[in-house]
């Protein structure tokens, strides 16, 4: 879902079944996981090496309780899937060398949604209930963000692996929540991204904008997406919204018949987009349709949003050493109905980076006090799956993004953007 450059863009910085965990017993992972044989050799090469100005302190033994907040039913279920499973992958490459300061890691999954009462719920059950100090998700920005001011109430140490919307980190103020971070880039880089790559690689003009209003993550991407592509020269000659309900795309595709845009931006998640570019299609629409990370799933109909791209965090295309230990190891854990090794999206590795970046920070930090892992967090440089991070002061990552392009039925590497 990458390695090839685009020299035109310019350079920026870059785009879980509930459980009870009892203070004894490891969380089991959830029934619907894909069956897996547990691996026998030593830890991929992907629990990547990170860097910061203290020493890790002598091991202290006991139990690390973490806690992965993630949508296992409602209306995105594969990006819970892969979020739970990325991250799972990491705690058990952990365990198998020792743990982290000698405390084994137990993980804590619960059924989040995507959705925030839901997430909200799930939040405070393994914070008040089980006992978390430190949060893996949520995925989804509209669950992300109030789950994000109870860890900042709370003192919990939070790290999203995908949501992308700045307000995840900083809240209505401006100021940075403290015990909160991302391993993805936001919603301003990824919307700029995709409308230099429509003006400056697809040589376009003029693009129509379909968005949900309600949804944060989505509306994000549409304003930045607008903004960078007419400051670029382009033209926005249509612009319609719908709800997450709507199946019928019809009046608002009728328009963009009517308009014949070069291209249609639509930064929604891949069961949205399903609908309506199929729908397209069905109405010989032909203008390329261009959206965000939410199109990436196995899900996704190739065949609908073929000719399309999307940006992205990773791809396991990319050649690194540490990206395909990472796309192998994963593969030999995790099976498709038929048997057949999973290959990890980018809500895999996000998730994988997710946690190995916070077990980084626990270990160097030496303790798991989560005002130390915080300060230890905002100075670490970590070389992961999606690209070598650190943090701006606003607990976002400096970093790279995809660009990824729906071809022959398949999703493929076309571009990468460095900071």
């Amino acid at each position: 879902m990458r390695a090839l450059k685009i020299s035109s863009l310019f350079a920026m910085v870059a785009i879980a079944a509930s459980a009870c965990g009892g203070a004894a017993t490891p969380t089991a992972a959830p029934t619907a996981a894909p069956a897996a044989e547990e691996p026998t050799a030593a830890p991929t090469a992907a629990a990547a090496e990170a860097t910061t100005a203290s020493e890790p302190a002598a091991a202290t033994g006991g139990e690390l309780k973490i806690a992965i907040l993630a949508p296992l039913s409602g209306p995105v279920p594969t990006f819970g899937v892969s979020t739970r499973d990325g991250a799972l992958l990491a705690i058990e490459e952990w365990n198998a060398k020792g743990g982290v300061n000698g405390m084994k890691i137990t993980p804590v999954v619960e059924d989040s949604q995507c959705t925030p009462d839901p997430a909200v719920n799930a939040a405070n059950k393994v914070i008040d209930q089980d006992g978390v100090k430190f949060i893996i998700g949520e995925v989804c920005s509209k669950a992300t963000i109030p789950v994000s001011d109870i860890a900042t109430e709370k003192k919990v140490i939070l790290i999203s692996p995908t949501s992308t919307n700045p307000s995840v980190t900083v809240d209505s103020k401006g100021k940075v929540k403290p015990y909160i971070f991302r391993a993805c880039f936001i919603d301003p880089f990824q919307g700029t991204v995709g409308a230099k790559f429509a003006l400056e690689t697809l040589k376009v003009k003029t693009a129509f904008i379909m968005l949900d209003q309600s949804n944060d993550y989505v509306k994000g991407l549409a304003e930045y997406f607008e903004k960078a592509f007419t400051d670029g020269g382009g033209q926005v000659i249509g612009k319609e919204t719908y709800t997450s309900k709507d199946t019928d795309f019809s009046a608002i595709l009728a328009k963009v018949a009517d308009t014949k845009p070069d291209v249609v931006y639509l930064p929604d998640y891949y069961n949205i987009v399903n609908l309506a570019a199929k729908q397209a299609k069905e109405k010989g629409i032909t203008a390329t349709f261009l959206g965000g990370d939410g199109w990436d799933s196995s899900d996704l109909d190739t065949a609908a949003a073929e000719g399309g791209y999307f940006t992205n965090h990773y791809s396991p295309e990319d050649t690194r050493a540490e990206v395909q230990n990472f796309v192998k190891s994963y593969g030999e854990k995790y099976k498709d109905d038929s048997g057949n090794a999973k290959v990890p999206d980018a809500l895999a590795a996000l998730a994988y980076d997710a946690t190995n970046l916070l077990m980084e920070g626990i270990k160097a930090a030496g303790s798991d006090d989560t005002t130390k892992v915080n300060t230890t967090l905002e100075g670490i440089t970590f070389n992961g799956i999606s690209g070598k991070i650190t943090f701006d002061a606003n607990h976002d990552p400096v970093k790279s993004a995809t660009i990824l392009a729906v071809k022959d039925g398949k999703v493929q590497f076309n571009s990468v953007v460095n900071p």
